[in-house]
This record gives structure tokens, sequence and C-alpha cells, in this order.
């Protein structure tokens, strides 16, 4: 009889231990299986048909991505798609934008010289979408990896950002005004790189104001160059 029960308390910590180690490797698993479910990105920020007499600076742009990854079975193919939250900041050398104007419904840039630095930031919520590749399917922070997508966004910020000096002490001011940009914006967007980091860039469909009638402004269009770093 003590034997048998013996023999049982062997083989019910046997079952325990394979258990335990089924529920280890189970989470081993999921761990190695990265699939990007977040995306950070730095930029250099760009306006692509922007008036010859505008010229900008050092611009940079930051944005940050949760996507959910639905793998398309037996292929190296994915789809995703999340929420997420970009930021951009264009600087300009010698002109301004009308952002305190109220009377006339369409911006328009003046020189000034005045500022020291000047700047036109906006930010945006996004919702990405994207057709991923991987080399290695069932972890993304190893092997090649390519992606081409769409990002919608809705404008919740636009302002300007000026630094002067009047009679040697030094001023911020701060305007914000939506009124003379687009509400939405819809971007293509590429990725390519090997492991967590890749090469990005993001161009948009749409313009980046309104087309408010003689607006000499309507062809600007915003576009991203840089590096995206992704896992989880």
């Amino acid at each position: 009889m003590k034997k048998i029960f013996f023999a049982l308390g062997l083989m019910v910590c046997s079952l325990s231990v394979f258990a335990q180690q089924g529920a280890m490797d189970k989470a081993m698993n999921s761990v190695s299986r990265s699939r990007d479910f977040l995306v950070v990105s730095l930029s250099y920020d760009g306006w692509a048909s922007r008036p010859d007499s505008v010229s900008t600076g050092l611009n940079r742009g930051f944005s940050v991505a949760f996507m959910y990854d639905f793998p398309i079975k037996k292929t190296n193919l994915s789809l995703a798609a999340g929420l997420g939250v970009s930021t951009s900041g264009i600087f300009l050398k010698d002109h301004v934008l009308n952002m305190a104007e109220t009377g006339n419904p369409a911006p328009k840039f003046t020189e000034d010289q005045t500022p020291s630095k000047y700047k036109i930031a906006t930010t945006y919520l996004e919702v990405p979408l994207e057709l991923r590749w991987r080399s290695v399917p069932d972890n993304a922070n190893k092997g090649f990896k390519a992606a081409i997508g769409l990002k919608l966004g809705t404008l919740m910020n636009a302002h300007s950002k000026e630094r002067n000096s009047i009679d040697g002490v030094k001023n911020t001011e701060k305007i914000a005004n939506k009124r003379f940009f687009n509400s939405w914006r819809y971007a293509a967007t590429a990725r390519i790189g090997m492991g967590n980091i890749a090469l990005f860039g993001s161009y948009n469909l749409n313009p980046l104001f309104k087309d408010t009638g003689g607006n000499n402004l309507v062809d600007i269009r915003p576009y991203s160059i840089g590096i995206a770093f992704s896992g989880l």
C-alpha cells in the first residue's frame, strides 16, 4: 500500500512539474513572438510645395503608436491597426503666419525678421493601418521587415510659438488657432528595417491648410523622414 501511495505521489509531482514547465514555455513563447505592438518614431519634418520665399530650419517630429498585429496564416504577412499621437514643429526663417488673424479666412505668410525663433506646431490623434512583411514572422525583434500603410489623423492642436527680445527682455508668445488648418489628414506611410530599428517616411495625401479661395498655401503637404523603434 505504501508503495502505491509513493508511486501516486511521484506521478502527481511529475504532472505538477510538467504543468509548470508548460506554463513557462507558453510565457517564453509569448515573449519571443514580438508583434511590434509599440512603434516610436523620431523624424525630420518638412512642407512639400511651400512657397519659394518661405525657408524652414531644422524641423522635428515625434510620434508614438500602439498597434495590434493580425498575422495572415501560412505567410510572412500581417495586418496591423492601432491608435497613436504625432507632433510636428516647423521652424520658419524670416517669416510668420497670421495665426492671430480673425477677419481674413485664408492663411498668409508675411516677412518678419523680429523673432529669434518662430515655429508652427501641430498635434494629431491618429489611426494607423499597415500591411507588414517579416522574414521571421513569429518574432519582429529579429530579421528584415517592411511595412506600407495609411494613417488617418484628426487635428488636436495647432499653434505658433515665437521667441523674441523686447528692450533686452526675452519674450515667448504662443498663439493657438486651428481655423486655417484642415481638421483631418490622410498620409501614406512606409517602413523598412532590421530587428527593432527601421527607416520610415510619411507623406500627406491632402493639404495642410484649408482651401478658402485665394489661398496660395493650399498645396502645402507635410512629410516626415526618420527612424522608427518598435517592439513588444
